[in-house]
């Protein structure tokens, strides 16, 4: 790693950083610290734009970069999921379709060569993942002087982008499963 460019190098251990943040924010959520898991999550999609931006100012993402930061998305994405399924914020069957979609991309694309590279719609699928679980997890005593009513109605719009963001999720796997069929 001495070799690899410092860029580069930082935004491998962004995507690092981002792995280890799953853990912290189901231990939040768990613990009744609604806000310090919203901005955990924040920090998490913040630090997946950044890790992208800084491997393409250093001339291109590593291999080992690009077969990891997948799956640090899928961990950091499967916490929160995980917990609204027990909470019954999300039911547990569009929960285990999701997850059962993104163990079956991830191990496809362990298999490809770049590590896979992400379609658009698995790039749409992700920022409307992260958006739906930000609003489906604004902690309730933010309801900036509105009340309860505010947090609900942010919680509610979270709830009815989950929905696109799932059939993103699995028309994007047909996608990914079709292109490997015919290479």
């Amino acid at each position: 790693m001495n070799g690899t460019p410092p860029l580069r190098r930082l935004a491998d251990l962004l995507t690092l950083a981002r792995a280890v943040l799953g853990l912290p924010l189901l231990l939040a959520l768990a613990g009744g610290r609604p806000a310090l898991a919203w901005v955990l999550l924040l920090l998490g999609g913040l630090s997946d734009w950044a890790d992208g931006a800084l491997a393409r100012r250093a001339g291109g993402g590593s291999v080992w970069g690009a077969r990891l930061d997948p799956l640090t998305d899928k961990i950091l994405i499967s916490a929160p999921l995980l917990w609204l399924a027990h909470t019954g914020g999300l039911p547990l069957w569009a929960v285990w379709l999701l997850l059962a979609r993104e163990l079956l991309i991830s191990g496809w694309r362990a298999g490809q060569g770049s590590g896979g590279p992400a379609s658009l719609g698995g790039k749409a699928k992700t920022i409307l993942q992260f958006l739906s679980l930000l609003l489906l997890l604004w902690p309730p005593a933010w309801g900036l002087g509105q009340g309860a009513g505010l947090a609900a109605a942010l919680q509610a719009a979270g709830w009815w982008l989950f929905w696109p963001s799932l059939l993103l999720a699995l028309s994007s796997a047909l996608g990914y499963l079709r292109a490997g069929q015919r290479g």
